[in-house]
């Protein structure tokens, strides 16, 4: 049965020192900013985070970052943050940086109880062969790398192909942010805020909801459900969304 609760502190509460948490969103759009900033609050730290990207400095996961509450990371875009690359590069952040669609498709496998998968994303690359820095040392040193992934050679309509060996992902917790949800669990979002949130819940083991708009269950038409309440352990009310912008981009004055 999902729980509902009263505050964001609360729903957060049981996330300590070490967990590691799945985290739902694009950039700054559809993220659970509410619960990632009373986790920031709760001062858990050592925390494994997986997610898209780390946000920006000021905003979803990069302020857990810019709290020093990360061990390590597992993302596939971390452009927009700079302490995530100052970070990385002075050897305080573990990364693995995984392919986007790689991503997605670990996450789903996870919350599908399917153990691994193959792909051919990654093939003949770091990814597959192993190598890439997952943390570097003081002196610029790779200290740990990441190690080779089984790849094998199956038959399709193009001909032999190879493909490498992906695990999936699974979460002590996972943050999602969803535009409507009901007291059963059932989660609505909103257009692209959809984007990682539903496979990033379905991998976490409890997961966490926030909502602009909590209703009773049985509300909710079962059509317009985009995530059923089954994988939903806790939901919060937390008002409208903010309505944040990554990166503002006006059009200058026509010239004459």
């Amino acid at each position: 049965m999902t729980e509902v609760m009263t505050s964001a502190a609360a729903a957060v509460a049981e996330i300590s020192s070490g967990s590691s948490v799945a985290v739902g969103g694009f950039g700054v759009c559809g993220i659970p900013d509410t619960l990632i900033e009373a986790l920031a609050a709760a001062g858990a730290d050592e925390l494994a985070l997986v997610s898209n990207n780390c946000g920006t400095a000021t905003h979803g996961t990069g302020i857990l970052l810019a709290d020093k509450r990360v061990r390590r990371v597992t993302a596939s875009y971390v452009g927009e943050n700079a302490e995530f690359a100052r970070q990385y590069l002075s050897g305080e952040l573990e990364v693995e940086l995984t392919p986007q669609g790689t991503l997605a498709e670990r996450l789903r496998a996870g919350g599908a109880g399917i153990a691994a998968f193959y792909t051919p994303a990654g093939v003949g690359t770091l990814i597959a062969d192993g190598g890439m820095p997952w943390r570097f040392g003081p002196n610029g040193s790779v200290a740990v790398a990441s190690p080779p992934k089984p790849v094998a050679t199956f038959a399709g309509p193009a001909g032999p192909k190879r493909y490498v060996l992906e695990e999936a992902i699974t979460t002590d917790f996972a943050l999602v942010h969803a535009l409507i949800g009901d007291t059963a669990g059932n989660l609505v979002f909103d257009k692209s805020a959809r984007n990682f949130n539903p496979l990033v819940a379905a991998a976490g083991r409890i997961c966490i909801a926030e909502v602009e708009t909590l209703v009773p269950a049985g509300d909710l038409d079962p059509d317009r459900v985009h995530l059923p309440g089954i994988f939903v352990d806790r939901v919060v009310a937390t008002g409208p969304a903010r309505g944040l912008i990554e990166k503002r981009t006006v059009r200058g004055e026509e010239k004459k």
